[in-house]
């Protein structure tokens, strides 16, 4: 009976599916429709990400009761299509407080729930102001198979409960349902990590994420089964629904574990552990290995641009709008703006509009043109230098004995952003700004002009990044989708003749590790100087960044890439007069 209690293979299935939050009748149809999948594959134990009822995060509907309630009973409602295999979904559940939970049906019945133990409190988190954490001590028995559950952040502890814990408690196989937020390179850490845990306990450790977007956040899928010495073997597509297949040989834990007395289950730290026996479905016998599931990782820029494009399809889609508007101005951020909204939306959805004054360059609106052409986007142009002399000629009182300055410049921007609005309102389109994060961190933009929008696509892309998916897309395609010249121009705003982006800013080139390094490193003045930039243009660039909060506050949304966003991440008082810590009197 030994020999064939551990001669067995477990056929696990991670459904890395994209909900949406609070659409708890959408979300249900996407689990049972995996179920459906899941039993056709002659699967054993099928999960889903965390709480993927309800779509995560749920934020303030976690306040409101009917919302709760109506989450419950969807949760219910799933039992009897889990009858012929156990699943792991994640949902909300009340006991005496609310939790970020895990429910194991089996053969058609809710056996057990699962609530999370470590609440992330950091970054994009907030889990301490909705949920109580868990204190379970509890594993599975499916079919002479331990199972261990846990959810996201539980497995970020190395040692701590409860998958180290229910390793030693016995258990072979660790799943963990996460909901975990992408940025770039991410993927790569999270997968080292889950590949550690599985080496430390000695077990299979499969791991299924969220994929989609979720206002400023995305989640990339990239589910990974990793086997007891930390190989990896299976992992999901990257920004993509799909549903990873492995067949899971818990003999090998054993015969790990039997050879080494340290890692085979104690009485103390078994004891401790409730067995929960999920019993009336015996694990079948041999059978056709699973479908290989083993997708090869994106590189950075070709992942950024995949969850810009996904981010930027869920943000519209989720949102019920089906056609966006952006501003065409033959500059590099509007025409990687227009080709992500193409790839994301299809060129029937999304029109430029080309909006020139008397500094627009003529080659401004030839690149624009070109670009719709290349895209296949509608486009419109609409010359702005009338308005703007109207606002001239009637300011022109008021403003009597003064020079021309920013001011100027500004409203022309401004007139833009009314007249988008406008096309925006009357056709029920979207409409995208164009700024990038380096614009974005230190201000250069106009309030009311280039921050009107209802989404921000590249709010989080740094400018050099800009030139890095531009040149990948041109690559995919083949040829310069985005005109060569667009690429090598010196960017400028054209508000006044002859402007460049570089009369007020360092090139991009600084500017960007300058950028990088005060708001996602959090170095201080001193330490970003010691890198070897120069003083007075780092205290400058800094106090630009810290000047702009009040803009940042009033633009729209846009799609996390970096480990430190502007939005969620960063959370600076408006009202700030913190100089301290800065370069000695008189440097900065």
């Amino acid at each position: 009976m030994a020999t064939e209690y551990y001669d067995m293979s477990l056929r696990i299935a991670l459904a890395q599916i994209n909900t949406t939050v609070g659409d708890l009748a959408g979300n249900c149809d996407r689990i049972l429709a995996s179920i459906a999948t899941a039993k056709d594959m002659n699967v054993d134990v099928v999960a889903f990400p965390e709480m993927a009822i309800t779509g995560y995060p749920p934020e303030d509907l976690l306040l409101k009761s009917d919302f709760v309630g109506a989450a419950i009973d969807t949760l219910h409602s799933l039992a009897p299509a889990t009858r012929g295999l156990t699943a792991i979904v994640g949902c909300l559940h009340t006991d005496r407080d609310l939790y970020n939970a895990a429910a194991i049906f089996h053969d058609g019945q809710l056996v057990s729930i699962y609530h999370k133990q470590h609440l992330p409190n950091y970054g994009v988190f907030d889990e301490n102001r909705y949920f109580q954490s868990g204190t379970q001590r509890i594993v599975f028995n499916r079919g002479g198979v331990i199972i261990g559950v846990s959810i996201c952040e539980d497995i970020w502890y190395p040692d701590g409960p409860p998958q180290a814990q229910a390793a030693q408690a016995g258990a072979q196989v660790l799943i963990n349902i996460s909901a975990s937020p992408y940025y770039m390179g991410k993927g790569h850490d999270r997968e080292r990590m889950i590949a550690t845990r599985a080496a430390d306990s000695t077990a299979f450790v499969a791991y299924c994420n969220l994929v989609g977007g979720q206002d400023e956040l995305m989640f990339d899928g990239h589910s990974v089964v990793c086997d007891p010495e930390g190989g990896v073997v299976a992992r999901g597509r990257q920004f993509e629904e799909d549903m990873v297949v492995a067949d899971l040989d818990v003999q090998a834990v054993f015969r790990t574990r039997l050879r080494n007395p340290l890692l085979r289950r104690t009485d103390g730290n078994g004891s401790a552990f409730e067995t929960v026996e999920l019993s009336g479905l015996p694990l079948p016998g041999p059978r056709p290995p699973a479908p290989p599931a083993l997708s090869t990782p994106l590189d950075r820029v070709a992942e950024v641009y995949r969850a810009l494009v996904l981010g930027t399809r869920d943000y519209v889609r989720k949102n019920g709008f089906r056609q966006v508007v952006l501003g065409l101005s033959g500059g590099v951020d509007s025409s990687l703006t227009a080709t992500i909204a193409v790839d994301a939306l299809g060129p029937e959805n999304v029109t430029g509009v080309a909006m020139p004054t008397r500094y627009s360059s003529p080659h401004s609106l030839e690149d624009a043109e070109e670009m719709a052409r290349n895209l296949g986007m509608h486009f419109l142009t609409v010359p702005i230098d009338q308005i703007f002399q109207s606002y001239l000629d009637m300011l022109a009182p008021a403003f009597e004995g003064l020079s021309p300055d920013v001011t100027e410049e500004n409203i022309q921007p401004r007139i833009r952003g009314t007249l988008l609005m406008a096309l925006s309102n009357k056709f029920g389109w979207l409409l995208l700004s164009t700024g990038n994060k380096s614009e974005v961190g230190v201000g250069y933009s106009t309030l009311y002009g280039d921050t009107a929008g209802g989404f921000a696509l590249l709010k989080d892309v740094p400018k050099t990044l800009v030139y890095e998916l531009s040149q990948h897309r041109n690559a995919l395609a083949g040829y310069d989708l985005i005109p060569q010249r667009v690429l090598e121009k010196p960017p400028s705003a054209e508000l006044r003749p002859d402007q460049k982006d570089t009369d007020t800013l360092p090139p991009y080139a600084v500017l960007d590790p300058i950028i990088n390094a005060y708001v996602e490193e959090g170095y201080s003045p001193n330490d970003i100087a010691a890198l070897g930039f120069d003083e007075a243009m780092v205290g400058r660039v800094i106090r630009m960044i810290d000047r702009s909060e009040y803009k940042r506050r009033q633009s729209p949304p846009g799609i996390k890439i970096t480990s430190r966003a502007f939005g969620k991440d960063w959370r600076l008082p408006i009202t700030n007069r913190f100089t301290a810590g800065r370069f000695p009197k008189g440097q900065a």
